[in-house]
C-alpha cells in the first residue's frame, strides 16, 4: 500500500498537479505559497547600519568677517546682508556707524580691513537739506548739519585745496577725509578718542578719521576702484534705508526645510 501511494504521488508531481516542495535559502520551513517563498516565515527588510548622513547645504549664507572686531547689531547685520546678497558688487565697501561713531571699512570680498572712530554731522537725522551742497558753511544751522543715511558710490578726488577725499554724496557736499584740528576750540583730535559718541558729532556732515587710518586703509581700499558707502540710519530701520534682511532669519526657514532624513526604524507592512 505505501509502495502504491509513493508512486501515485510521484505522478500527480510529474504532471504538476502538486507543487514540488522548496526549501528556503536561509534553511527556513519549506513554504506552502504559489511563489515557493512564506510571508510569514520569511525576515523582514532590514534598514541600513549606516546612519544618514547630514544633507550638503547648497545654499549656506555668506558673511562678513570682523575678525577680532565686535560691530554694534546693526552694522553687523548690514554687512551681512551686503555680504550675502552681493549688493557691493564685489567693490570695497564702507560701514559709517552714526549711532556708535565708527566706520568699518571691507575689501570686496567682504573682509574687514579696518576700523576706526570718526566725527559726524552734529545734528542728528538721516536726510541732508535740498540744495546744502551749494550754500556757504557760515549759512547753514547747527539743526541743519546732518549726516545722511544711505547708500551712496564712492571714489577718491581732491577737494579745492587739493587734498585726497573720498566723496561720498557729492550733491550734498559730503565727503569721508582725514580729521580736519584747524579749529582748536572744537577739539576734533580729543573727539575721537572719546568713549561717548555724542562726543564725536561736531561736523557739518562729512565723515572725518583719524589721518593715519585715511592714509593706511580708506585710500589704498579706494585707489583705482570706486566703491560703495553704507550710512547707517538713527532714526529709521536698516530695511527702510537698505531694503536689507536679517541673513540668520532669512536662512533659518531654508535650513528646517533642508533637515536631516529620518531613517525609519520600523519594518513595512506586510502585504495582505
Amino acid at each position: 500500500m505505501k509502495i502504491a501511494n509513493a508512486l501515485f504521488l510521484a505522478l500527480l508531481v510529474a504532471a504538476g498537479l502538486v507543487a514540488q516542495p522548496v526549501l528556503a535559502a536561509d534553511g527556513a520551513a519549506p513554504s506552502s505559497s504559489a511563489s515557493g517563498r512564506s510571508i510569514a516565515q520569511e525576515p523582514f527588510p532590514v534598514p541600513s547600519a549606516v546612519e544618514a548622513q547630514p544633507v550638503e547645504r547648497a545654499n549656506q549664507p555668506k558673511r562678513a568677517d570682523f575678525g577680532q572686531v565686535h560691530p554694534a547689531r546693526m552694522a553687523r547685520q548690514v554687512a551681512d546682508w551686503i555680504v550675502d546678497s552681493g549688493d557691493n558688487h564685489r567693490m570695497p565697501f564702507v560701514i559709517v556707524d552714526k549711532s556708535d561713531a565708527k566706520v568699518f571699512v571691507f575689501d570686496g570680498a567682504g573682509q574687514l580691513r579696518g576700523a576706526a572712530p570718526a566725527l559726524l554731522g552734529l545734528a542728528q537725522g538721516d536726510d541732508s537739506v535740498p540744495g546744502i551742497g551749494k550754500r556757504k558753511l557760515s549759512t547753514i544751522r547747527p539743526d541743519e548739519r546732518t549726516t545722511p543715511a544711505g547708500r551712496f558710490v564712492a571714489s577718491l578726488d581732491r577737494n579745492l585745496h587739493g587734498e585726497e577725499i573720498l566723496w561720498v554724496d557729492y550733491d550734498a557736499a559730503i565727503s569721508l577725509h582725514r580729521v580736519i584740528t584747524s579749529n582748536a576750540k572744537e577739539r576734533r583730535a580729543q573727539r575721537l578718542d572719546s568713549p561717548l559718541p555724542l562726543e564725536h558729532r561736531i561736523s557739518y556732515g562729512c565723515i572725518n578719521v583719524p589721518a593715519k587710518f585715511y592714509d593706511k586703509v580708506v585710500s589704498p581700499a579706494f585707489t583705482g576702484t570706486n566703491g560703495i558707502v553704507y550710512v547707517l540710519p538713527e532714526t529709521r530701520s536698516a530695511h527702510e534705508v537698505f531694503a536689507s534682511y536679517d541673513v540668520e532669519q532669512h536662512f533659518r526657514p531654508q535650513a528646517a526645510n533642508q533637515a536631516e532624513p529620518v531613517v525609519s526604524r520600523h519594518p513595512p507592512a506586510a502585504p495582505f
